[in-house]
Formats: structure tokens, C-alpha cells, sequence
């Protein structure tokens, strides 16, 4: 029978602390001050790609890194160094740096030294010549060599990695150190942001910040975050979306604003919810939703095509392809194509709604009480979920869409858009509401369901609604979910994949230890 050999981690951590005083001892300091390397890993493979195997090129190069893995056989040893670019091979030869040692005694150790104090985790700079090795690989044969940081704890098992998903969200930086997939994934979130705001800014859009900190949290149908400050003793929540702010901008103006920046909402937590997650809103003076779907089209392809180098991708086994124009279809021949409910049979007739849910085989929740929430909720149980390419669903209920501004051709509609990706939702946009008067009623009724007990129903915003008094110009507005689009352009199944730091429920005392 195999016997399995557990390694105590604290004996590991104190052999570890142990080696940093030894080197300590020979003139090595464990936590450098500094290192100035001459290459990044990648530039090293891209410019020598031409170098035969066997063969040394007399260029001094230095680099810096972590050490990933290392194997010593005898008087040779082969480390691989990891930098954010990548990773190349480290050549240790005895004779090489014992007589280099013999020389510049404070700069660099000997070949003993090196394979007995460092190990994998270190972070590691070196100085010495290019060689490929007679198998083929790239690497530094090195002269010189000097710790820069030494690793306390050991690294996860190269070959398994972190194979408790939990642990990866929860120690991100582990994740990130031997998971090359996790990296390139947070890599491409970082080129999506800055290529939005890159796109956005050639438009002449402009990035206005709005308020984190709100007296009175809008904008969406969701639950807030409350705080208070202390000196002003008043209550605070944290901003459920930027809307709000950034209409009173069009207001006062600006034709064409949008922020990129962190919402919160005290909401439950799935593959596709985190409570503080990132949204992009966009607002353009004297558009409607027509001209934002087509602003919404244009972006998200841009960026697909440069994150991707295509606009067709795969995403969980779906071939999705992005090219414009996208199918757009109303909510109510969603419905209807799906399970044959037609519920403009029915306008007002709401029993005859649940009914015809109920012949269906649906469930009818208890606090519904129009026919437009229950189209609504016909098409989250029956539709959404079936929408895998890219489509634009048109004219929503006007009872669940409260900054939406009435559709010009059909009774008890709003002129709103949303866009499925893979079965959920990516874009909420609409031609926003801009006559104060109907807008104070929409927030009056949503006033009454919070004081009836919905918690994630809007509040009555005052100075908003004063601002639309002084007057706004036609506007289209559109908002889209950072982390579910990166979610889609990187194939990650959950949204704890693209957050580097997703919130967690915290570790219990057992779980810790």
C-alpha cells in the first residue's frame, strides 16, 4: 500500500527562516532594497528566439523574478524564473559562479550557497550570459545572484496548483503565482477597462466622478449598503449605480458623459452577483435606445475584437459570435415564442395572466400584482436563460421600470432595452425619463412598495427631481456589467473568476487552522 507522507508546514516555515539568517550570514540581505533588471523574461525569448541549440551569446542581461520550480543535479542546477511576462530558465554552473563568487564576494554567492539557501517561492535577481541549452531551452547562465525577497511559506504543488476553489478567491495571490490562466484573465479585465474608457474618450465622452456616499441611493431596484457619518449625523448609503448623478451632469450640460467605477448592493451572492461589482453608465444628449443599442453594439465588438482578436468566441462550449447588427426582439414576442402566452391578450385582466401562467406550469409569485410583472416573470422563468447569442430584448413593462421614459406607440411600455449574452444579462439602457412630473409619480408608487416592505424599491430623490424641473435635453442612457462581459470575453463560469477579490462569508476558527 502507498503510504501518503504529510509535511508539517510550520517545520517547512522555520527551515525557511532559518536559511534567511544564513544568508544573512554571507552578506545577502533577504528583503532587498532594490534591483534594476535589463530584460523582462518575454523580451529575452523574443530576442534570442533565433539562438542554436549548445550556443552562448556574450550579452550580459539581467533579470529579476520568482522561482517557480528548481532541480540540482550535481555541479548543475536549473531553476525557472517568473516575471509578469513569463518565465525563462536559469543555467547555474559550479565553476561559473564559485569562481565568480571567489571575485565580488559581496555580490553574489557561490553555487552551494544558491541550490542550499533558495528556494521555490524566492523572488531572485541574476546577472550572467544567454545560452540555449543542447535540449533547446532558452535561459541565463548565471554569474551573479542575489535574493531579493525569501518566501517564508512554501508554494502550492506545481503539478495540482490550488485545487480548493475556495482557497483561490480567498488567497488570490497564491492563485495568481501558479495559475498563468488566472493572470492572463486579470490581464485582459485590465486592457477591457482602459479600452472602454479609450473607446469612450474618442467618442469625446466624458469620465465625471459621481458620489459613492449618497444620502439617497438610485437608480436601480436594489438594496443598499447603510453607513453614517459621524460629524454630520446624518445617514449614508453606499450608490447602488451612478444614474442619477450623471443626468444631473446632462442637466447641467454635458452632452455626453459616462463613469467606469464600483456599485455596491446588499444583495445575495451567485456565479453571477457579488455585492460590489463594476459598471460602465453612459449617458448621450438627444439619443434615444435605438441610437444606444448601436452605441452598445459598436463597443462591445470593439473590445471583443481586441481583447479576443475576433468577434466570434467561445464561451462554456457556445460558439457566440459578436458581429453587429444583433437580434433585437420585444419582450412580449419573447414571451410568446417561448410558451405561447400572449399577453396582450390580456393588458388589465390580471387574473387571466396568472391563470394562463399557471396552465403553463409556472410559478406566479404572491407579491406580483400587474400584468406587466407578470410578463416580466414569465420571461426570467421561461426566456433568459435560452438567450446564448447576443439579443436586445425591447419594451419593457412600465411598472418595473421607473426612470424609463413611456413608449411612443404602446400603452403601459417603456422605451428600455436589455442585452442576454450566454442567458444573462450584460446591458440595461433606456430613453430616460425626462418629464418631472411623470417621473415624481413613478417614484411616488415606488415610495409606497418600499414603505410596504420591498427593500430594493427606489426612494423619492428631491434634488433629482429638481434638477429635472430646471430641465434636461432628450437623453439615451446605458449601463453595462464590467464583470459579466469579462466573464464572457475570458470563458469564466463564475464571477468570483474575473473579481480579484470577490467578497467571501469569513473563515471559521477551524476552517483557519
Amino acid at each position: 500500500m502507498t503510504r501518503i507522507a504529510f509535511v508539517d508546514l510550520s517545520d517547512l516555515r522555520e527551515t525557511r527562516l532559518e536559511k534567511a539568517k544564513l544568508l544573512k550570514e554571507i552578506g545577502q540581505e533577504p528583503y532587498a532594497l532594490g534591483f534594476s533588471p535589463t530584460h523582462k523574461n518575454a523580451e529575452l525569448q523574443a530576442q534570442h528566439a533565433d539562438l542554436p541549440n549548445g550556443q552562448e551569446r556574450k550579452i550580459t542581461v539581467s533579470v529579476a523574478g520568482r522561482v517557480l520550480t528548481r532541480r540540482v543535479m550535481g555541479k548543475l542546477a536549473f531553476f525557472t524564473l517568473a516575471d509578469q511576462s513569463g518565465s525563462i530558465q536559469l543555467f547555474l554552473e559550479k565553476a561559473t559562479l564559485d569562481n565568480s563568487a571567489n571575485i565580488k564576494p559581496k555580490t553574489t554567492g557561490t553555487f552551494d550557497q544558491i541550490t542550499s539557501l533558495i528556494d521555490s517561492g524566492d523572488w531572485l535577481g541574476v546577472k550572467g550570459i544567454v545560452k540555449r541549452t543542447n535540449r533547446g531551452e532558452l535561459s541565463v547562465k548565471v554569474q551573479e545572484w542575489q535574493i531579493l525577497t525569501k518566501s517564508i511559506q512554501p508554494l502550492p504543488d506545481k503539478w495540482h496548483g490550488l485545487t480548493d476553489i475556495e482557497k483561490r478567491y480567498r488567497q488570490r495571490y497564491l492563485d495568481l503565482i501558479v495559475s498563468p490562466q488566472s493572470r492572463e484573465t486579470f490581464r485582459k479585465r485590465a486592457m477591457m477597462i482602459s479600452g472602454i474608457r479609450r473607446w469612450l474618450d474618442d467618442r469625446q465622452f466624458l469620465e465625471i466622478e459621481t458620489p459613492v456616499l449618497q444620502a439617497e441611493a438610485g437608480g436601480a431596484d436594489a438594496r443598499p449598503f447603510a453607513t453614517h457619518h459621524n460629524t454630520l449625523d446624518v445617514p449614508l448609503y453606499l450608490r447602488i449605480a451612478t444614474e442619477l448623478h450623471l443626468k444631473r451632469l446632462v442637466v447641467g450640460g454635458f452632452e455626453k458623459v459616462y463613469e467606469l467605477g464600483r456599485i455596491f448592493r446588499n444583495e445575495g451572492i451567485s456565479t453571477r452577483h457579488n455585492p460590489e461589482f463594476t459598471s460602465v453608465e453612459i449617458y448621450k444628449a438627444f439619443a434615444d435606445y435605438i441610437d444606444m443599442m448601436e452605441l452598445t453594439e459598436e463597443l462591445i465588438s470593439s473590445i471583443c475584437m481586441q481583447i479576443c482578436g475576433s468577434t466570434k468566441i467561445n464561451y462554456q462550449e457556445h460558439i457566440i459570435d459578436l458581429t453587429p447588427p444583433w437580434k433585437r426582439i420585444t419582450m412580449h414576442e419573447a414571451v410568446k415564442n417561448s410558451c405561447k402566452i400572449d399577453f396582450l391578450k390580456y393588458k388589465n385582466d390580471f387574473k387571466g395572466a396568472a391563470l394562463a401562467m399557471k396552465e403553463a406550469e409556472l410559478n406566479v409569485p404572491e407579491d406580483a400584482d400587474s400584468v406587466g410583472r407578470l410578463l416580466n416573470e414569465t420571461f426570467e422563468q421561461t426566456v433568459e436563460q435560452n438567450l446564448i447569442q447576443p439579443t436586445f430584448i425591447m419594451d419593457y413593462p412600465i411598472e418595473i421600470s421607473p426612470l424609463a421614459r413611456k413608449h411612443r406607440n404602446k400603452a403601459g411600455l417603456v422605451e428600455r432595452f436589455e442585452l442576454f449574452i450566454a442567458g444573462r444579462e450584460t446591458a440595461n439602457a433606456f430613453t430616460e425619463l425626462i418629464d418631472p412630473i411623470d417621473q415624481r409619480e413613478r417614484l411616488e408608487s415606488q415610495q409606497l412598495r418600499r414603505e410596504a416592505g420591498d427593500l430594493e424599491a427606489h426612494g423619492i430623490d428631491e434634488d433629482f427631481l429638481n434638477a429635472l424641473e430646471i430641465g434636461m435635453p432628450p437623453t439615451g442612457g446605458l449601463g453595462i456589467g464590467i464583470d459579466r462581459l469579462i466573464m464572457l470575453l475570458t470563458n469564466s463560469p463564475s464571477i468570483r473568476d474575473v473579481i480579484a477579490f470577490p467578497l467571501l462569508r469569513p473563515e471559521s476558527p477551524k476552517e483557519v487552522s
